[in-house]
């Protein structure tokens, strides 16, 4: 499973980003997605998962403002943040968990992507 991240860049506090993470492979309609984000600094954290049946799950700092989504014909999740906060800056990462395991550590996922960076200005 290949994963390719983007659309992350610079946005002001109050403002939106939409990332995007293409995955290769047939089967991607089965797996677990996560969008998981790493600041300087910090530990890698969950921002999101979604399950092949589309229930999701989100970390409380986001929660309200972060909408994962997923496009099964597009083999593409999606990370839609509004009302960005300067705290949210952080290299963005998509992940993929083969088992549907749905939890929330690094180690759950089994494929990662690139990583997209996220900056946001006060």
């Amino acid at each position: 499973v290949q994963l390719q991240a983007s659309g992350g860049g610079l946005a002001q506090a109050g403002g939106s980003l939409r990332l995007s993470c293409a995955a290769s492979g047939r089967t991607f309609s089965r797996y677990v997605m996560g969008w998981f984000r790493q600041a300087p600094g910090k530990q890698r954290e969950l921002v999101a998962a979604i399950t092949s049946g589309g229930s999701t799950n989100y970390a409380d700092s986001v929660k309200g403002r972060f909408t994962i989504s997923r496009d099964n014909a597009k083999n593409t999740v999606y990370l839609q943040m509004n009302s960005l906060k300067p705290e949210d800056t952080a290299v963005y990462y998509c992940a993929a968990d083969l088992a549907g395991s749905y939890g929330f550590r690094s180690l759950d996922y089994d494929f990662w992507g690139q990583g997209t960076l996220v900056t946001v200005s006060s």
